[in-house]
């Protein structure tokens, strides 16, 4: 994934051979966690979406990457220590000499890594879970820029059975057909008859009949983002 920030991007994967990657309601509420923990510190989000075997967030860039706090990496280097509690003296003496270097410096988060982290955590609790193994999602997250895009496209498929919608009307501007499209997601793929009665969407958040905080309402207005 390539990032730059002050721009909006459509983020999505799915399943493994679009296997579930939701089973049951908590898996769900889980992944919103994950999201506010690993995507807020880096990115607004204006819309998003939790289908059974694939996600869409759509965001709007702010820090490429960020400064983790003392604590943060004080304990990453406490694990790391423990972990090789166990190997031979060398090898533990070059790996303790590294972390402790690692710990004198300020570290540092990409938005790339941090998406990364936030799908291999998912991925482990989630085979646990289920008794599953192997990789969960696709090798590659897609994220596709949607305020650099060279005049209007008559259509948009992915190579990936996600996203499939097409751009006919040119004032129509393209970050509000991605916005739709994420929003109604559920109804497209027969879930529900209505948008707002998928749980798993902010749709609800921005009709306002459920006040959910993972959205910026602000950075939706700015962008004139607005439901067909």
């Amino acid at each position: 994934m390539q990032f730059d920030s002050g721009h909006l991007y459509h983020i999505y994967n799915q399943g493994n051979n679009r296997r579930k990657i939701f089973v049951e309601r908590e898996n769900y509420l889980f992944f919103l966690r994950k999201i506010h923990k690993h995507v807020l510190p880096f990115a607004d989000i204006l819309a998003w979406c939790l289908m059974p075997n694939h996600f869409h967030l759509m965001v709007h860039v702010n820090q490429l990457e960020v400064e983790l706090t003392p604590s943060a990496t004080q304990s990453r280097a406490r694990s790391s220590l423990e972990a090789i509690a166990e190997t031979p003296s060398a090898t533990q003496s070059r790996a303790r000499s590294k972390m402790e270097s690692r710990t004198r410096n300020n570290e540092w988060m990409s938005f790339n890594k941090s998406i990364g982290i936030m799908l291999a955590s998912y991925t482990r609790a989630i085979n646990i879970q289920q008794n599953w193994s192997g990789s969960l999602f696709r090798s590659e997250t897609k994220a596709v820029c949607l305020t650099e895009i060279d005049g209007m496209s008559p259509g948009w498929i992915t190579n990936m059975g996600i996203t499939e919608f097409t751009v006919n009307e040119p004032d129509i501007e393209y970050p509000n057909v991605c916005f739709n499209y994420i929003l109604y997601n559920p109804v497209k793929d027969g879930l529900v008859k209505r948008p707002e009665d998928w749980e798993f969407s902010s749709y609800s958040d921005f009709i306002g009949v459920r006040k959910g905080n993972l959205i910026n309402r602000n950075k939706i207005q700015e962008f004139g983002l607005k439901i067909f």
